[in-house]
């Protein structure tokens, strides 16, 4: 059932344990059968234990294929990246840089936290973010969301050339880094405000800054959220949901000027 925790019923170390001598036993006996040799191999004969490595080799190939496709699976049924990582040992982070995008293949949008909330429908995001590190994991969290085409720029000028070239289809969200080169996020936020073709968009600030007055000129400047970094993601995610869950499902949109 979606959303129900992950429960092994015997410890790491047995399951290490069962798995390590059923792995050595399934390799010797695919080595024996590729080099045809005696059960026995002389000892001073490397090509039997060359061969069991080799195996060894392939079978971890696999075995990572495999727990890719279980991976994409889980999120398939509802499972989010807490419950993947624990399946195998590792944190909610850990999952992600391991699988990154996994969401993508669901014929879903899913959530981190199965059944306690609608699916957004798809939605499309400019992300002003100079930090490639950052870059990834919001994009991470916006495609669990239901993020559909997430598009990156570096800095505010870029951003207000990309918004305004002819024929560029607005995004539904803006995600909005404060501290980046040319046009900062406060000075893009205020732009962005009184462009009447684009002030309806929502906008998350998420930045490093958590000093009173950048905040307070944030929403002055009206924003819609104001996130610090580093990126607590769960806090990020409860940000983006609040924010789609009205702005992109249930408010009328302003309709372009042009």
């Amino acid at each position: 059932m979606p959303g129900k925790s992950f429960e092994l019923r015997t410890t790491s170390t047995e399951t290490a344990a069962v798995l390590d001598a059923a792995v050595g036993d399934l390799a010797r006996h695919l080595a024996q059968q590729l080099v045809k040799t005696p059960s026995r191999p002389a000892p001073d004969d490397p090509s039997h234990a060359l061969t069991v490595l080799h195996v060894l080799d392939h079978l971890q190939r696999a075995t990572e294929r495999l727990q890719r496709d279980a991976a994409v699976a889980a999120a398939q049924a509802g499972a989010g990246y807490p419950q993947i990582g624990a399946a195998c040992g590792m944190t909610r982070q850990g999952a992600r840089r391991r699988w990154p995008g996994i969401f993508h293949h669901s014929t879903e949008a899913p959530t981190e936290h199965p059944m306690t909330t609608n699916p957004a429908r798809p939605f499309d995001v400019l992300l002003v973010e100079d930090d490639i590190a950052d870059a990834m994991l919001i994009e991470e969290a916006l495609s669990e969301r239901g993020a559909r085409n997430l598009v990156q720029v570096t800095d505010g000028i870029a951003a207000l050339e990309h918004l305004r070239a002819p024929g560029s289809p607005r995004p539904d969200l803006i995600v909005l880094d404060l501290n980046m080169p040319r046009m900062n996020g406060r000075d893009l936020l205020k732009v962005l405000k009184k462009d009447e073709d684009l002030q309806g968009i929502p906008v998350v600030v998420l930045t490093t800054s958590s000093a009173p007055d950048d905040v307070s000129d944030a929403y002055h400047s009206h924003a819609n959220a104001y996130v610090t970094k580093p990126v607590n993601l769960e806090e990020f995610e409860k940000a983006v949901q609040s924010i789609d869950s009205f702005y992109l499902d249930t408010a009328t949109r302003a309709p372009r000027t042009s």
